[in-house]
């Protein structure tokens, strides 16, 4: 009997452990998870599941912020910090499948607008994020131009802005590069993870609920 209830044990705690091991394993850094399923501080204004983009169509048919595991460990510390200092990071994209960044390419086939599929950007690859900053009242602070307004005005290095909207950018910039994040230039919204240009192309898709 007591043969019998040792083995029994061993096989159970071998089933654990090996399938801990395999869970460990699925969620590597580099794999695509759903934010929510992370942290619920975030809000959400997707524009491409909705028409209130500058395609002016909806390309996802559902509002979803899937990233690479290690983009929203980022992101999350990020977002912890904004809400110690009394606002949170409002998405306005995350990543963004092949698939749809061909068929945003079919609407605006112009790369001043929309990256070509034939070389990918780092939406498709789960590592870049589209935001802004809300208080906490849920009003978005003032960054000088809308999400996706593509003039020069929207640019880090655009003067012409009011202090307040200088301030603005400067604090969501300042965050999320300390928290492992570049900036892109012309786009005061887009934000990089580190490194995340090795990443793999990927049209991974998920089902909407």
């Amino acid at each position: 009997m007591r043969l019998r209830l040792s083995f029994l044990l061993l096989v159970f705690f071998t089933t654990t452990t090996l399938l801990k091991a395999q869970r460990v394993a699925v969620v590597s850094d580099t794999t695509f998870v759903n934010l929510k399923d992370y942290n619920a501080d975030f809000v959400y204004d997707m524009k491409y599941a909705t028409t209130d983009n500058f395609l002016k169509a909806k390309v996802y048919d559902c509002a979803e912020c899937f990233l690479r595991l290690k983009t929203v460990k980022a992101l999350v510390k990020a977002n912890k910090e904004f809400i110690r200092k009394g606002y949170r990071i409002q998405l306005f994209d995350c990543y963004r499948p092949l698939d749809i960044q061909k068929r945003m390419w079919q609407i605006v086939s112009n790369p001043e607008y929309v990256a070509d599929p034939a070389k990918g950007s780092i939406h498709n690859r789960g590592g870049a994020v589209d935001i802004t900053l809300v208080d906490s009242k849920g009003v978005a602070l003032d960054m000088g131009t809308s999400f996706d307004f593509f003039g020069p005005e929207a640019g880090h290095n655009y003067q012409n802005l009011s202090n307040e909207v200088k301030q603005n950018r400067v604090f969501l910039k300042q965050i999320m590069q300390e928290n492992g994040f570049v900036s892109f230039d012309s786009e005061w919204w887009h934000y990089n993870l580190l490194n995340a240009s090795k990443d793999k192309v990927s049209n991974t898709k998920w089902e909407c609920e």
